[in-house]
């Protein structure tokens, strides 16, 4: 059996170069060709895992047609990760790093955040406080003011809400605040300014993300509207050169606002769009510095599903 040896010796090599160097297409092929799978049965072991994937979407990734982008897409190659026996958060962190090959502007360490929140780490906090992603809550306003610090920090992040419950019960809100590379969680405040007060505050330190309850104190009725509003300070990271704002479904109109310190201020900013974590940036438009007020702004009048945010350069 020299030669059988010989080949899977082969294929073992293939695929420990692919896990170290990518792409993720490559290394996809490479894992599944060293476990000796199907792809029908590939798809068995994803649905057994609660998610759902057809064979020819398979078939697309691992020749680089097509890239998992959806959040369900994103869910299955955490799932292959498992399935194939591959190290945790390898084929994610090759999908974030092919993104930022392919025309992202955005760090490789905010790609992977992304990627990582949209593949399970969010929902496990929200699982924490038995509630769903929107929380009986439908969206009709969200304005932010972020404001960068004299280090050139992402200092505060200050939250203004107009929501509408689409059920009844409603008496809570989880609000999500997620750092920039290096953040450290743990350093980080949430105030209730408005309307709300602070329940109970869950922190995953990797990925720099904090999730807070915030309580009403009255339970809305479906049809009710209600307004709150809440910060979270920050300053616990290196230097900011953008804010994003994710949206997992359709919302109302969304104002983002992005303030500097006298002492840094960036000498050009844009807005930008984004259909999902794993997809290339565009919409591109360059915004105009208000010397008088150190900041500039977007507003989407319907907050569409995928990103959007403000991104700047300091020299």
């Amino acid at each position: 059996m020299p030669h059988a040896t010989q080949h899977a010796d082969v294929v073992t090599a293939e695929l420990d170069s692919a896990l170290r160097g990518g792409p993720f297409h490559v290394a996809l092929r490479a894992a599944i060709a060293a476990r000796g799978l199907p792809l029908q049965r590939v798809q068995h072991h994803l649905s057994r895992h609660g998610v759902k994937v057809g064979v020819t979407s398979l078939s697309y990734w691992q020749q680089g047609a097509r890239r998992p982008q959806r959040p369900e897409s994103l869910r299955a190659v955490r799932a292959l990760e498992e399935i194939l026996q591959l190290p945790e958060e390898s084929l994610i962190r090759l999908l974030a790093e092919s993104d930022e090959h392919t025309g992202g502007h955005r760090s490789s360490a905010r790609s992977y955040r992304s990627l990582v929140e949209a593949s399970g780490v969010l929902d496990r906090l929200l699982a924490e406080f038995g509630a769903p992603r929107d929380g009986g809550l439908h969206t009709l306003g969200h304005h932010e003011r972020v404001r960068v610090g004299t280090r050139r920090e992402l200092a505060e992040r200050e939250s203004h809400h107009i929501v509408r419950a689409y059920r009844d019960g409603v008496d809570r809100f989880v609000a999500v605040h997620h750092g920039d590379p290096g953040s450290v969680p743990e350093r980080m405040s949430v105030r209730a300014l408005e309307n709300c007060r602070i329940g109970r505050v869950r922190r995953h330190h990797d990925t720099g993300v904090l999730a807070a309850e915030l309580l009403f104190d009255i339970r809305l009725r479906a049809g009710d509207t209600f307004l709150f509003r809440y910060a979270v300070e920050d300053g616990t990271a290196g230097i900011a050169r953008e804010y994003v704002r994710g949206a997992d479904s359709p919302g109302g109109q969304y104002a983002l606002q992005v303030c500097f310190d006298s002492a840094a201020l960036p000498v050009r900013c844009h807005r930008f769009t984004q259909h999902s974590a794993a997809a290339p940036r565009g919409g591109r438009q360059e915004l105009a510095l208000s010397a008088r007020h150190r900041s500039v702004h977007l507003v989407e009048p319907r907050l569409r599903t995928g990103y959007v945010g403000i991104a700047w350069d300091w020299e």
